[in-house]
């Protein structure tokens, strides 16, 4: 819906129909979003034979289910035939599978960018908000699928309607290609921890397979250890090595439920050398066995067993 209101927007505004949209499945009938809404659709074949000008792809959970080899044919098809494909959210994954983009730069949710770049190694992922690139566009979703839409509005009906549409939908910054998901300077509620604290978490960000001991870390901060964690208490409400140990879980999680990558990998590239300390910890954050959660992880959010958060009882020191 946020991809579709600045196409609704310009009509309203200009006076005229510039754009019309169909929706589509590939059985057709209800197809229910991840937020219980449920929309109706057309089926597929209704479309099969057209050439849209745009195609936009948008999945949710597990995107392997919906990549059928209908709908990636006709997706094929309507690229080869002109059409410009965009894929919201983790259809990236969807035109990765059809081979839409191959040696190019694609965006996807940032809980899903580690399982695209696994899955896909000949994909150039990012971090942007949405990646425009010719023919064919990725979106990380949510209130970006907005700025994606108003970039590619902006094409076709100029400044001066795409400036009004942003304005009718209170939109008052656009974001454009290459702004990061998520920048480090912009917190929705400001910049509430201290500056230490936030650069101890990019050290650990950036060092998830290859974790570096909390020492080193505050040596690079400048900043002593009981001093760190301290603030991390104060801010976060938990020790620097638990938060450290939980942001790599959750990474693990990504690669567990989005990917076929064996689980032995995924605790390497969450930097557990241990499967057997890999798995009680994952249990402990999720509540379920790693092998569990692919399972489990794979079945629509609506579905799922819960609770899926970690019990405080369940909570393990160490790595």
């Amino acid at each position: 819906m946020a991809f579709l209101d600045p196409f609704r927007a310009a009509n309203y505004l200009a006076g005229r129909t510039h754009f019309t949209w169909r929706m589509v499945s590939e059985e057709g009938g209800l197809c229910r979003a991840s937020n219980g809404i449920a929309v109706e659709v057309e089926p597929i074949a209704a479309v099969r034979d057209r050439r849209p000008d745009m195609v936009i792809v948008t999945s949710s959970w597990t995107p392997e289910a919906f990549a059928s080899p209908a709908l990636l044919s006709v997706i094929r098809r309507m690229s080869r035939a002109g059409s410009y494909v965009g894929g919201i959210d983790t259809a990236a994954f969807i035109l990765a599978e059809a081979g839409l983009l191959q040696g190019r730069r694609a965006t996807v949710h940032y809980e899903h960018i580690d399982a695209l770049g696994e899955r896909f190694g000949d994909v150039e992922v990012t971090e942007d908000v949405f990646v425009h690139e010719t023919t064919v566009g990725t979106c990380c979703g949510g209130s970006a699928s907005a700025d994606y839409a108003l970039f590619l509005l902006r094409d076709l009906v100029g400044d001066a309607l795409t400036n009004d549409c942003a304005k009718y939908l209170f939109h008052s910054a656009v974001r454009g290609p290459g702004t990061h998901q998520t920048d480090a300077h912009l917190e929705p509620l400001g910049n509430t921890a201290p500056a230490k604290v936030r650069r101890a978490i990019e050290i650990m960000e950036a060092h998830l397979e290859h974790p570096i001991p909390i020492p080193e870390i505050c040596a690079l901060v400048d900043i002593s250890q009981r001093q760190l964690t301290r603030l991390f208490q104060q801010t976060v409400k938990t020790s620097p090595q638990l938060y450290y140990r939980d942001i790599r879980l959750d990474r693990a999680r990504g690669l567990v439920t989005q990917t076929e990558l064996p689980l032995a990998q995924a605790a390497l590239a969450a930097g557990f050398a241990s499967q057997v300390h890999f798995s009680r910890a994952y249990k402990a954050r999720f509540g379920m066995s790693p092998s569990h959660d692919r399972i489990e992880g794979r079945v629509p959010f609506e579905f799922r067993a819960w609770p899926m958060y970690r019990r405080s009882e369940d909570v393990v020191s160490g790595d």
